[in-house]
């Protein structure tokens, strides 16, 4: 199916659907998608109290642009004293286990948390980006989440066509695109990406030959 075909069998089928959304340009076009199915649209994002100033400006403009609520998820302000207390504020500077601790507290958590509530999630997952990615399927279940529906509807996109999207419809896009980021995270852990590296070498780029993922997709196994 088409990405609007897989979003409007989505709300056909299940009654409690949220957009998880990270504000990257795959977030742009599924909004914009949605958006033209229905105007009461579910769309969540997580704070991690680390994001940079452009994120919180982008969530800004997509609000104004589709009138619509965004439900900024948090992650519990207990979890995170506990964990600066016991390893400092930069941990994930420190060992690849500390930085999966801080993305489990910051991302994974709450997410969690905020998914109890509905029976399906529709995320910006395409195969192209990582080989971890390489197998997302486009509608399964998610096992990480009480088995709700996972919804990957840009899955078999190019990074071409979500840009090619992008710009026949003139929509709002991460301002950080355009100082040489392609992926864009919490802002102590991204950096601009140079010529010919991997669409996500700039997440945790002090790490060596380690999965770029942060649990959120990916937890270890060999699926996508």
């Amino acid at each position: 199916m088409t990405a609007e075909a897989t979003l409007r069998w989505a709300y056909d089928t299940f009654a409690r659907v949220a957009i998880v959304a990270s504000f990257q340009a795959e977030s742009s076009v599924i909004i914009d998608i949605a958006s033209k199915i229905r105007a009461d649209l579910r769309v969540l994002t997580l704070d991690t109290g680390r994001l940079p100033r452009e994120t919180h400006e982008m969530l800004d403009r997509v609000r104004d642009r589709y009138r619509i609520e965004v439900e900024v998820v948090k992650p519990d302000a207990a979890e995170v004293d506990q964990m600066v207390a016991a390893h400092g504020g930069h941990l994930f500077y420190r060992a690849v286990e500390m930085r999966r601790l801080c993305c489990d507290v910051r991302k994974s958590r709450p997410l969690a948390r905020v998914l109890s509530g509905y029976d399906a999630w529709v995320t910006g997952l395409r195969r192209e980006q990582a080989a971890t990615r390489a197998n997302t399927q486009v509608v399964a279940p998610d096992p990480d989440h009480n088995g709700i529906t996972k919804i990957a509807p840009l899955a078999s996109w190019s990074k071409a066509e979500v840009w090619d999207y992008i710009r026949r419809h003139e929509l709002p896009y991460h301002s950080l695109y355009d100082h040489g980021y392609t992926s864009i995270g919490c802002a102590p852990c991204t950096r601009p990406t140079a010529a010919g590296e991997d669409e996500r070498a700039g997440r945790w780029w002090w790490e060596q030959n380690e999965v770029k993922e942060c649990g959120l997709h990916w937890s270890g196994s060999a699926r996508g």
